[in-house]
Order: C-alpha cells, then sequence, then structure tokens
C-alpha cells in the first residue's frame, strides 16, 4: 500500500475489495516502522517490521536480521494462516 492516506479516502466498498472484513489472515511487511500497520492486518494478522534500530551492516544481511527474507516471509504467512484456521474451528464447535 503506496499511501494509507490515499486508501482511506476511498469509498468503504472498494477498501472492502482490497482488504474483505471476512479474511483475518494478514500480514504486511514494511521495511520500517511497524507502527500504523495493526489496522490493516487486525488482530489475527502479523506484522514484518523494524521495532529497533541500530544494525549496521551490508544490506542484504540487515534485511535478514530483520526477517525480510522470503523464508521469514512464508514462515510468518504460515503461522497466521495456521493461527487463523485454528480460531475458526474453535468458534465453529
Amino acid at each position: 500500500m503506496p499511501s494509507w492516506e490515499l486508501f482511506e479516502a476511498q469509498p468503504i466498498e472498494y477498501r472492502n475489495t482490497v482488504l474483505p472484513p471476512s479474511v483475518g489472515a494478514r500480514v504486511s511487511v514494511e521495511a520500517a516502522s511497524p507502527f500504523g500497520w495493526e489496522r490493516y492486518v487486525g488482530l489475527t494478522g502479523a506484522i514484518i517490521g523494524v521495532d529497533h534500530f541500530g544494525a549496521s551492516a551490508p544490506g542484504p544481511v540487515v534485511m535478514s536480521h530483520y526477517g525480510f527474507t522470503v523464508e521469514d516471509v512464508i514462515k510468518t504467512a504460515r503461522a497466521v494462516l495456521a493461527k487463523n484456521r485454528a480460531a475458526e474451528r474453535n468458534v465453529s464447535v
């Protein structure tokens, strides 16, 4: 999402097509502060972001350190899916 402000200015019908309310398994990936993404991933989603600073190394090393690798994103997405599926089973019972 390149701009929260532009997204929020769109009609709710459009926003619901992009982020359907029925989909709780969401993951945001922000190579900066995770602040603000909770409103889009919700309580059952996950945010991959940088919540502390001070790392100094070549770009790929820092990105890996903070969890910005394909493997880390896949691992997080699978965990979110599993958590959401488990929650759905508990509600259905």
